[in-house]
């Protein structure tokens, strides 16, 4: 009976071990790319370039604006 007590406490911790860190390691990325977005202008102009299209700054401040804008909608939803 010891054994088995002794496997299933161990089973027991790891699974608890894979939930709170998913948990964990989910939060952290979540507040790493809410301070760190992946994309910025730099590399959305560049992205537009490579696409054939002559990025202006105007078109640029929108796209951007309209990232954002999408990204606390989804923020909200959670």
């Amino acid at each position: 009976m010891n054994t088995g007590l002794a496997i299933l406490l161990i089973v027991v911790a790891l699974v608890a071990g894979l939930v709170g860190g998913f948990f964990l390691s989910k939060k952290y990325m979540m507040d790493y790319f809410k301070k760190n977005p992946p994309i910025n202008e730099d590399t959305l102009r560049m992205l537009m370039m490579q696409m054939g299209q002559k990025p202006s700054e105007k078109k640029i401040r929108q796209m951007m604006a309209s990232m954002k804008v999408q990204t606390e909608k989804q923020n909200k939803k959670k």
